[in-house]
This record gives structure tokens, C-alpha cells and sequence, in this order.
């Protein structure tokens, strides 16, 4: 999960910045948290707690108001009525790596990663980003290829990844949906040689790099193992105490060893 939350801190300076290319800082003095590692943690909250999403994110929201959410999710966060709303938005794909980290078998987590994402993101194409997401990342955590995982997102959530980064980069602009992030993110990690590299990747596609680097984050933390020391010494020290807590409490539960079982 730290994959997720450092590539947000890494990609959050480039959010209305962008660029188009890999060579950068990788940390800027500028770089800060934003609502993708918030609602992240969250649900690592919820999960290790076993306490209702829902609520966590409205509480969450109410101690962190300014961390950068859409204004839909604003809407929802501040109201008594807890009703979806129906959002096919890449909000959907950026919370939902823990659900990838922690439950057993992929079925489990297509379907936790239904439930958790269906809250707020209830539309077909956001419930299909956040299952896109998790899979990968279970698929990454336990042992299959590069290969195994384009074709199993390809068939089964019907994601076109025959792109390479260098025929979406020139003309791929900022897109806050699911349709339009989740299948270039994970092309981000599969065209990488190690983390930092899909962290870069994903930045330089000039999008919403803050969200891009997110998910592809999760996904190469768990296909090759860990974060580097540095960038996640980095990462937690840029948290505050009580999410970096919630971070390392997760972390040493679910991703200390990973589990390479097939499924």
C-alpha cells in the first residue's frame, strides 16, 4: 500500500504541472499527501478495524477537508445520506489498493473490491476500475508474469493495453475517469523495470499524475516486492502521525511477507 500512498506524494506536484517525461525530482520540496492516500489509508483502516468504509471515509474527510477530493465526493462526505452516486471516476481505482494486499483469493477481492468501490463509485465503469486495480495487484503479489496479468485484465475487464507509453504520451491529456486512467496506469507498470521506474512512467504521461502514479504505485510494490528504502522512508515521513500509524500497522499485517500462493 505504501506504493500507492508514495506515488500520490511523487505525482501530486505534477497534478496541475504536467510534464512529459521521466526525468524529474523525484521528490519535490513541494510534494504533499493528497485525498488518494487519505481515503488509501482509510481503507486500511476499515479493513484492519473491520469497521463499515462509508463511515471511515466520512471520517476521514471531516479530519483531513482540504486533501483535494472532487466535488461530488465533497458533496457526499458533508451530507447525512450515504447514497452512491453513480461516479465512474478514477477515485474509484486510487483507494482501493489495500483491498488488493489483504484478502486471500482473487474472487474475494473482486468482490470486496465491488463492495468497497460501489459506496460512492456505483457506476459499471468505476466498480470496473477499482476490481481492475485490486486484481492486478493480487495477481502481482502472487506471482504472475507481466504477461498473465495484461491478459487476465484484457479478458476480463476488457481494458485495452495494446498501447505502448509512447503512443498515449503525446496525446494523452488530463481525464478524471476510470476509462481513461486505470488502463494507462497499468500499461505504466507494465512497461517498467523496477518502482520507480513505473512511478516515472506514469508521471510522464501528463495526466492526473497525482491519481496515475496511485494505482500503477500499488501495483509495482506488489510485483516486485517492496518500495525502495529511501522513497518509502520518504513517503511516511511526509505523513502525519496518525496515517502513517494506520500505514505501518497495514504494511506489517499484509505486506511483510508476500504471499505468493497461486490462485
Amino acid at each position: 500500500m505504501i506504493g500507492a500512498i508514495a506515488g500520490d506524494i511523487i505525482g501530486s506536484v505534477y497534478e496541475w504541472h504536467r510534464i512529459k517525461t521521466k526525468e524529474f525530482p523525484l521528490f519535490s520540496p513541494r510534494c504533499f499527501f493528497t485525498d488518494d492516500s487519505v481515503l488509501t489509508i482509510a481503507l486500511a483502516d476499515a479493513i484492519l478495524t473491520e469497521e463499515d468504509y462509508g463511515k471511515k471515509m466520512k471520517e476521514y474527510y471531516h479530519r483531513y477537508p482540504d486533501a483535494g477530493y472532487g466535488e461530488r465526493f465533497h458533496q457526499w462526505a458533508q451530507s447525512r445520506d450515504s447514497q452512491a452516486y453513480n461516479s465512474w471516476g478514477n477515485g474509484a481505482a486510487m483507494r482501493i489498493s489495500p483491498a488488493g494486499f489483504a484478502f486471500d483469493s482473487l474472487e474475494s477481492v473482486l468482490e470486496k473490491a465491488a463492495e468497497f468501490t460501489a459506496i460512492t463509485h456505483n457506476h459499471p465503469e468505476g466498480i470496473k476500475g477499482g476490481q481492475a486495480t485490486a486484481a492486478a495487484i493480487f495477481l502481482a503479489r502472487t506471482g504472475h508474469s507481466k504477461p498473465e496479468i495484461r491478459e487476465y485484465i484484457e479478458t476480463t475487464c476488457h481494458y485495452d493495453l495494446s498501447q505502448t507509453l509512447d503512443d498515449i504520451r503525446p496525446d494523452y491529456r488530463f481525464s478524471e475517469s476510470c476509462q481513461k486512467t486505470v488502463p494507462q496506469a497499468i500499461i505504466s507498470f507494465l512497461e517498467s523495470t523496477d518502482y520507480e521506474d513505473a512511478i516515472r512512467n506514469a508521471i510522464s504521461l501528463g495526466g492526473d499524475s497525482d491519481t496515475l502514479a496511485c494505482i500503477t504505485g500499488g501495483i509495482a510494490e506488489a510485483f516486485y516486492g517492496d518500495v525502495p528504502e529511501v522513497i518509502r522512508k520518504k513517503a511516511l515521513d511526509i505523513l502525519d502521525d496518525p496515517l502513517r500509524r494506520i500505514t505501518e500497522t497495514f504494511f506489517d499485517k499484509y505486506l511483510l511477507t508476500l504471499n505468493h500462493s497461486i490462485f
